[in-house]
């Protein structure tokens, strides 16, 4: 069995799935996979269960009744890492805007390099965005900009969703007490593990817009961050604040 999981939540991701799926599967490292779908109308959970028997012992699916958000996704995705052996557990889009290549790096990072979280990050080194609208580029640069002013975060990508973890950060981190369930869902967990003096690495990546599918993106989303983030750097100044 590997030791490393890729947690891949799903929504309407029919015409990405499987191309993801074998491609990752295909890198000269051994990596799992859990498809985390919520219920998809497109049938994008069929596709993956039709892999399992091809795929078997490294590609598991979990079934959900509904859209119930990303980041409630990624914390069922870890609680059923956490419940088997994996040391290295990941979160990647299904849409290809995160080079499957680049898992090795993040890897490598972790592994190679003892650092406890590595972050796949747009900002390191520039912008490194592809296909992205100006006006979209600027929205998450600046949004990131905003997260390190309020939080004190030294990343530069904090709102990044291609992340490696080692297992004892998600053992560490109360993942009953993660607030957000959008975009704050990925500024959180970073700032939860820094809270813990995990050590964190950002490793240059170029992100590329998707090409096939649609953006989950909507407002509701970006007012949860931006209001999300004061109210976590506030609760965070108490002792009660539970990391």
């Amino acid at each position: 069995m590997s030791d490393a999981l890729v947690i891949i939540p799903t929504f309407n991701e029919i015409e990405n799935i499987e191309l993801l799926i074998v491609n990752i599967f295909s890198l000269p490292r051994e990596f799992n996979i859990l498809v985390v779908d919520d219920n998809s109308p497109d049938g994008t959970a069929n596709v993956v269960q039709l892999l399992i028997g091809k795929y078997k012992n490294r590609l598991f699916l979990e079934q959900r009744e509904g859209k119930l958000g990303l980041g409630t996704a990624y914390i069922h995705g870890f609680k059923w890492a956490l419940e088997r052996d994996y040391e290295y557990i990941f979160e990647m889009d299904a849409d290809f805007s995160h080079n499957p290549n680049d898992l090795i790096r993040l890897y490598k990072a972790c592994a190679n390099q003892d650092f406890d979280m590595s972050i796949g990050s747009r900002y390191k080194t520039g912008v490194n965005v592809v296909n992205w609208p100006m006006g979209r580029v600027l929205m998450s640069w600046l949004a990131s900009k905003y997260v390190r002013l309020i939080t004190g975060l030294s990343i530069c990508d904090t709102t990044a969703g291609f992340v490696c973890y080692k297992r004892a950060v998600l053992e560490k981190i109360n993942l009953n007490k993660i607030q957000f369930v959008g975009y704050a869902f990925q500024i959180e967990m970073k700032f939860k593990t820094h809270l813990n003096k995990f050590k964190i690495i950002e490793v240059p990546i170029i992100f590329t817009d998707r090409t096939r599918g649609e953006s989950k993106m909507n407002g509701g989303i970006i007012s949860e961050a931006i209001f999300g983030v004061i109210k976590m750097k506030f609760n965070s100044l108490f002792t009660k604040y539970d990391i």
